[in-house]
C-alpha cells in the first residue's frame, strides 16, 4: 500500500497477503499452463478489486483530512510507485530480447510505446493476432492490466468529486455497483456477439468491473476501518474469519476451473472472483480481524510487498527463457521464477524503495553524491550509470532492428502469396488422372504402382500449417486446389468439404490437415469420410506443435487411417528430426520444411493409390479365378 505522510490512519490489514495470493495465481498460471490452475488469470481481477478499494480509501481519507484531494501530489505518488520499476523492466527485457533475437523482437517498438504511454491494452488490441501471439507471445503482454489500472489512476480522482456530490453512502455504493454491473454486461455482450475475446478481456470499459467493485466497497466501509475504542467481540471475529476464508477459497476454486471462450468465463468467472475478493477484503480490513491477521504472516507480506515487481518481471522473463525452444517446460518455468524473484527483490530494494522514499529528485541527488564519494561509492555509481546507458542503447537497437512480422507470420504470408499467384496465372496444368484400374483384358501384376500424383487431382483442406506449406505444395503439385486458413480446426472440415462437393471441386485425392488447433472427435472424421465417398482417397495429415492435445489428435488420426480408403500422411514423424526448419513457434514450416510437408503428402497419396490399384488387382484376380472355376464346371 502506498502511504501518504499527510494522511496517516490505521494500516489496512491483510491486503499484502491478498496481493501475494493474486500474484501467485497469475504467475503459476503463466509458468505452468498445463498445471492445476487453468483459471489462475483471475488473479488479475483480485488486483483490480484491491486497487479500486485501496486508491478510493486513500482519496477519501485525504479529503477527510484536508477537505480536498491534491491531484498533483496524488499523481506524483503514483508515478514514484509505478514508473521506476516499469522503466527498468522495459529497458532491461527489451535489451535482452535484442540479444536473443528472432520472433521475440516482433513489433517491440509498438509494445514499448504502449507500455510507456499507459495504453498497452489498446495497443495490444491493435497489434495482437490471437492465433500467432499464442505461439509467439508479446514480450510485454502482461502490461495490459497495468495500463487499465494506470488509466484508472488518471481518471478516477477527476470523477470522484462528482460521485461525492451524492451525500448518502448508499447512493455512492449503488452508483459504483451499477457501473461495475454495466461493465461486466458489456464484456458479456461483446463475447456473446462473437467479437474478439481479446478486445472484451483487455478493454478498459469491459474489464473495469473489478476496479468499480473495489470502489463500491471503499464507499461502503469509509470511516469504518479505523480501530474502534472497543475491540470487536469474538463472535464477530469468528464470523469475519469464516467470511474471509470462504471468499478466498472461492477465488482459488475459480482458479482451478478451466476457462472457456464464452460468457461463463468472460465475464462469469471474472466477475465471480471480483465479488469473492470484495468479501475477502471486507473481512480482512475490519479492525481486529483474525482473517486479516492470518494474511499478514511474513511470507505473504514479503510476496505482497514485491508483488508489483514480481508481476512486472515474470512474463517477459518467461518469454525470454523459452524463446529458443518455443515451449514452456517445467525446468524453464522454474528457472524463470527464480530469476523473477531475484529481479523483483533487487528492484524493490535498489530502485522502488529509494524513489518512493526520496522521490525522483532525491534519488538523483543520492546518485550524484555517490559518484562524488569515495572509490567504492564512485565505482558503484558509475556502474549504475553505465548499466543504464547500456540498457537504453539495447532498447534503441532492439526497436530499430525489430522485424515487422514473426517468422510464422512470414511463412503463412508466403503461402498466401503463392496461392494468389497460382490463382492469377494461366492454367497450364491439364488434369492428369493416373490409371487406377486394369486397362487390358489381363490383370497386371499385384506389384504394379501408380505415377506421381498430379496437382489437378488433389484437393487440400487445411489450417495455417498447410497455408505455410503452400509454396512447396504448388511447386510439387501444379494446379492443386488448396483451401487453408489460419486457426481452422477439424470441426470445420465437413462444412468445407460439402461446399466443395456441391461446387464440383472435390477431386480424386482429398488431403485434410486440420489437427493443429484442437482435439478431434471421431464422429467428425466419419462425416469427412462420408462426404469424400468411396471413389476418392482420403489423406489425413498428422499434426506437429508444442500443444498438449497433439498426441491425442495424432492417435485419433492414426486409428482412423486403418479404415479402407484412408491413408495417413505422418507430418509429425517427418518433421521431428528437422524442427530447425520450422518457424520460431515450432509449428509453421519455412521453405525447406514446406518441401518435407509436400513430400509427406505425395508419399501418402502414392501409398493410397497403390493400395487402391492392388485392391483392384486382387479383385480382378479373384474374378478371373472364379471365371476359370466356372468354365471348368461347365466343361
Amino acid at each position: 500500500m502506498t502511504s501518504d505522510p499527510n494522511v496517516r490512519r490505521a494500516r489496512l490489514s491483510g491486503l499484502d497477503g491478498l496481493r501475494a495470493v493474486a500474484v501467485l495465481l497469475v504467475v503459476l498460471y503463466h509458468a505452468f499452463p498445463e498445471g492445476p490452475l487453468p483459471g489462475g488469470f483471475v488473479g488479475v481481477d483480485v488486483f483490480f478489486v484491491l486497487s479500486g478499494f485501496l486508491i478510493t480509501t486513500l482519496l477519501l481519507r485525504e479529503r477527510d483530512a484536508h477537505g480536498r484531494v491534491a491531484l498533483r501530489r496524488f499523481w506524483a505518488r503514483r508515478a514514484r510507485r509505478l514508473l521506476p520499476a516499469m522503466a527498468v523492466v522495459i529497458t532491461v527485457c527489451t535489451s535482452l530480447a535484442w540479444l536473443v533475437g528472432g520472433d521475440v523482437l516482433s513489433r517491440i517498438g509498438a509494445q514499448v510505446a504502449g507500455a510507456a504511454t499507459f495504453a498497452y491494452n489498446w495497443v495490444s488490441v491493435g497489434i495482437g493476432d490471437g492465433y500467432f501471439s499464442a505461439a509467439t507471445p508479446e514480450l510485454f503482454r502482461n502490461f495490459w492490466s497495468l495500463a487499465v489500472e494506470e488509466q484508472f489512476y488518471v481518471l478516477w480522482p477527476l470523477l470522484l468529486p462528482l460521485v461525492l456530490l451524492l451525500r448518502r453512502r448508499a447512493l455512492r455504493v449503488a452508483v459504483a455497483t451499477a457501473a461495475a454491473a454495466a461493465s461486466a454486461v458489456w464484456m458479456g455482450a461483446l463475447v456473446a456477439s462473437g467479437a474478439d475475446t481479446t478486445r472484451a478481456y483487455v478493454g478498459t470499459d469491459t474489464h473495469a468491473f473489478g476496479l468499480l467493485a473495489g470502489i463500491a466497497l471503499a464507499f461502503a466501509l469509509h470511516g469504518r476501518t479505523d480501530a474502534p475504542a472497543v475491540p470487536p467481540r469474538a463472535p464477530a471475529r469468528i464470523l469475519g474469519l469464516a467470511g474471509g476464508v470462504l471468499g478466498l477459497a472461492g477465488v482459488i476454486a475459480i482458479a482451478l476451473l478451466p476457462a472457456t471462450d464464452g460468457i461463463g468465463t468472460f465475464p462469469g468467472a471474472l466477475a465471480g472472483a471480483s465479488v469473492l475478493t470484495v468479501g475477502a477484503i471486507a473481512a480482512a480490513v475490519r479492525p481486529g480481524s483474525w482473517f486479516g491477521r492470518a494474511l499478514d504472516v511474513p511470507p505473504l507480506r514479503w510476496l505482497g510487498d514485491r508483488s508489483y515487481g514480481i508481476y512486472l518481471w515474470h512474463w517477459p522473463l518467461l518469454v525470454l527463457v523459452t524463446a529458443r525452444d518455443g515451449a514452456i517446460t517445467p525446468q524453464a518455468a522454474l528457472g524463470a521464477l527464480v530469476l523473477t524473484l531475484g529481479a523483483a527483490e533487487l528492484s524493490y530494494r535498489l530502485i522502488e524503495t529509494p524513489i518512493r522514499r526520496d522521490g525522483f529528485r532525491g534519488a538523483a541527488r543520492a546518485l550524484r553524491a555517490q559518484i562524488a564519494g569515495g572509490p567504492t561509492q564512485r565505482l558503484a555509481g558509475i556502474a549504475a550509470v553505465a548499466i543504464g546507458a547500456l540498457v537504453l542503447g539495447g532498447t534503441t537497437a532492439a526497436i530499430a532492428s525489430a522485424p515487422a512480422r514473426t517468422s510464422a507470420e512470414s511463412a503463412v504470408a508466403a503461402g498466401i502469396q503463392a496461392l494468389r499467384e497460382q490463382a492469377e496465372a494461366p492454367d497450364a496444368s491439364p488434369t492428369v488422372t493416373p490409371s487406377i484400374a486394369p486397362t487390358g483384358g489381363t490383370a497386371p501384376s499385384p506389384a504394379a504402382t501408380t505415377s506421381e500424383p498430379a496437382g489437378a487431382d488433389i484437393t487440400a483442406v487445411g489450417d495455417s500449417v498447410m497455408l505455410a506449406s503452400a509454396p512447396a505444395l504448388v511447386e510439387r503439385f501444379p494446379g492443386i486446389d488448396v483451401d487453408a486458413a489460419v486457426s481452422r480446426s477439424m470441426y470445420a472440415a465437413p462444412g468445407i468439404l460439402q461446399r466443395l462437393a456441391d461446387e464440383g471441386r472435390l477431386r480424386e485425392d482429398v488431403v485434410i490437415g486440420l489437427g493443429t488447433n484442437g482435439a478431434i472427435d471421431p464422429s467428425t472424421l466419419e462425416d469427412v469420410q462420408r462426404i469424400v465417398g468411396p471413389d476418392r482417397d482420403l489423406i489425413l495429415v498428422t499434426a506437429s506443435a508444442p500443444r498438449e492435445w497433439i498426441a491425442g489428435v495424432n492417435d485419433e488420426l492414426a486409428a482412423f487411417a486403418q479404415r479402407p480408403g484412408v491413408e495417413l500422411a505422418d507430418w509429425a514423424a517427418a518433421i521431428a528430426p528437422h524442427e530447425d526448419l520450422l518457424a520460431g513457434d515450432r509449428i509453421h514450416p519455412g521453405d525447406a520444411g514446406g518441401r518435407i510437408f509436400a513430400d509427406t503428402v505425395a508419399s501418402a497419396i502414392e501409398a493410397a493409390r497403390n493400395e487402391r490399384v492392388q485392391a483392384e488387382q486382387r479383385a480382378a484376380l479373384f474374378r478371373d479365378a472364379v471365371a476359370r472355376v466356372a468354365d471348368a464346371d461347365r466343361g
